[in-house]
Formats: structure tokens, sequence, C-alpha cells
């Protein structure tokens, strides 16, 4: 026999872990992400007297910026009101963030194509291609929020006292919802029209703004007269 002790067993390879270090690094690409969108504005080229008329050509990069900037608002917001919810972190939850941050991170670059696609013709195969881009890479974020919400889902032990307990299952649906719907308007703007897709990839960011707390959101019970 051998004089040494037994070693003790292997201990996870990712420890559960408070919350505050993930928000603040996610904050910070959050950050990072929503300013480079504005690198897509240029002061535009133009002759003597055109510069209202060559501000206005640019319309394409404005509503890019408009539109990325408020699904990236958007994605915060409800990132912080998903790790609220929590008390701690595990090796799942990170590999999901982490996801999600990946593609952030990518967003400003199909905005950059759509925009100046846009500038080009509102109609041509740029155009076409550029909003079947921005659908796929839209659709990729909604998709890694689906497999947090997923994890979150399936690992209780990660939640704080006060997360309701269908809010995990809403994530699901929403971000399930996203990914049809991004995937549909990159579709249907590369098949039918570009001006489709537009007009979805300004609403989705709006439906998530107003479900951010989930689908349903349950209201107080009175108690007593009155």
């Amino acid at each position: 026999m051998s004089d040494h002790p037994a070693a003790p067993p292997p201990g996870p390879r990712f420890r559960r872990a408070d919350t505050g270090r993930v928000e603040a690094f996610s904050d910070g690409v959050f950050a990072i992400a929503i300013t480079i969108l504005v690198l897509d504005l240029h002061p535009p080229e133009h002759p003597p007297g055109g510069l209202a008329h060559a501000l206005l050509e640019q319309w394409p990069a404005y509503l890019g910026y408009l539109t990325s900037f408020g699904y990236i608002g958007v994605i915060w917001l409800n990132h912080h009101q998903a790790f609220t919810r929590l008390r701690y972190t595990d090796g799942g939850l990170h590999a999901a963030n982490l996801a999600l941050l990946f593609t952030t991170a990518a967003l400003p670059f199909p905005t950059a194509v759509l925009s100046t696609a846009f500038q080009h013709s509102f109609t041509d195969a740029d155009a076409r291609t550029a909003v079947l881009l921005y659908a796929v890479v839209a659709a990729a974020m909604c998709l890694s929020w689906y497999v947090l919400f997923r994890h979150l889902d399936r690992t209780p032990a990660l939640h704080a006292a006060h997360m309701e307990p269908a809010f995990p299952r809403h994530g699901t649906v929403r971000s399930a919802a996203g990914v049809a719907g991004y995937l549909a308007a990159g579709l249907l703007g590369w098949a039918v029209h570009p001006a489709i897709a537009a007009v979805v990839f300004l609403l989705l960011p709006a439906f998530y703004g107003l479900t951010t707390e989930g689908l349903v959101r349950r209201r107080p019970v009175r108690t007593g007269s009155g």
C-alpha cells in the first residue's frame, strides 16, 4: 500500500461563478459594436451647392445605422434583463454568451454591405445579396439566443429566486421566431423584392424590445377591497 493519500476526484472543468464578469465583458462588446456602426456614415462627396442632394442620397446608410443600432440596443437590453434573473454562470452559458457576442460583433459588416448596395440600387442583384447576408447574420444571432435560453431552461440551478418560471421558455420561442423571421425575410428580399426584407429588419427589433420581459407580462394581483 502507498503511504500517500488518495488524490481527490477531479472537479468540474468550469465552476459556477457569479455573473459580474460576464456582464461587464458583454457590455464592452456591445458598446464597441454599436459604436462601429457610425463609422459607415461619411461626409459625401459633392459639387458646390450639391451637399443637400448628396446627403439625401445617403439615406440607406442612415437606415442601416438606425436598424442595426436599434437591434444591438435591444440585444443589450434583453441581455441585461436575462442576466438580472441569474445567480450563476457555468461553462454552457459562457459558450452561448460568446456565440451571442460573436454574432453581435459581426453585425456592422452586413450593415455596411447593405447600405452600400442600397445606395447603388434598391432592386439589383447586389441589393438582393446584401439583404440575404444581413438576414443570415441576424438569424445566427437569434440562434445564439435560442441556445442560451435552452441552456437556461435546462439548468435551473443558475436561476435567481425571482426568475419567472416561464421566462426561459418564452426566450426560446422568441429566439426561434427571430431565426425563422430573419431567414424568411432574407429569402423574400432576395427572391421577390429587397424592400420586404428591409421592413422586417425594422420590425423585428421592435418586437424584441416590446417583449424584453417575456411574451406575456404578469400583472400584479390586487389584494383587499377597492
